[in-house]
């Protein structure tokens, strides 16, 4: 059956009105200690249905439907990124720190070397030096030895020289004093071969000739050539005749001047 005086929801506003006074009536402070309920005068008055206007009902829309609840926003892709950027910043922090420990080990590393090679330089600086030392000292030595042994070498010349000048003065004594024996030997063999020349009348004024003779140590010619020559070919049978009547010549004073072969220069005189 339909409601056309509204009464229902008229009943449930006094209802509800009611509920709401009693409600004020009756309230009680827990806050606070307890008090005696003084129950309140109430003045009301009773109205009739015809008296109360109800408006008319007003048709209302039927309610709309709850909204769906907007999703939640999906943060994985955010949190994602986040945790990769982390990472990334945390791979980068560690990357630095690779790094700058790799630059402080080579850095450490080229100072120990630099340290080495100086080292090694020096060293090979102090024994160049050390070498040089050496070889210095080995030049003085060896230059101190040449020394001496020139010195040594000039004495022995300077004594070699006295000793040839020496020999050299004695040999010339020896030759000039054999030089005489000879010289006086020439002359006697000369001397000897002219007397026994027999001169021809074509005999010239001047005569001058080279004879060639050969000698046994005892003074025997075994050879006579007659080389240049002024006379004729009776002059020259002449003194080849002398030569093989003075034979044996006569043997020099000293013998040391003895020589088997002999030129002698012949100039005889009438």
């Amino acid at each position: 059956m339909r409601d056309q005086y509204n009464i229902i929801p008229v009943t449930m506003a006094a209802i509800f009105h009611v509920v709401v006074v009693a409600s004020l009536v009756f309230a009680f402070d827990f806050d606070r200690r307890n008090y005696p309920v003084v129950p309140l005068k109430l003045q009301a008055t009773l109205v009739t249905e015809e008296e109360i206007k109800v408006p008319p009902p007003v048709a209302r829309p039927p309610p709309k439907p709850a909204p769906d609840p907007e999703p939640l926003p999906d943060n994985s892709e955010q949190d994602r990124l986040r945790e990769e950027e982390a990472k990334r910043q945390e791979d980068l922090k560690a990357e630095q720190d690779r790094i700058r420990l790799q630059q402080d080990t080579d850095r450490k590393r080229r100072e120990v070397e630099e340290a080495e090679r100086k080292k090694r330089a020096e060293a090979e600086v102090e024994r160049q030096r050390e070498l040089a030392e050496r070889k210095r000292l080995d030049d003085l030595e060896r230059q101190k030895l040449e020394n001496e042994r020139l010195r040594r070498e000039a004495e022995e010349a300077e004594m070699l020289r006295r000793q040839q000048a020496e020999i050299d003065a004695e040999a010339e004594r020896i030759q000039a004093r054999e030089a005489s024996d000879f010289d006086r030997w020439m002359i006697a063999i000369s001397r000897r071969i002219e007397r026994n020349i027999i001169y021809p009348a074509s005999l010239p004024e001047a005569l001058e000739c080279d004879l060639d003779l050969r000698l046994l140590p005892n003074g025997e010619v075994v050879k006579t050539d007659i080389g240049r020559c002024n006379g004729d070919a009776t002059v020259r049978r002449a003194i080849e005749s002398a030569v093989a009547r003075s034979s044996p010549l006569p043997p020099p004073e000293n013998p040391r001047v003895f020589k088997r072969d002999l030129k002698i220069l012949l100039k005889p005189t009438q």
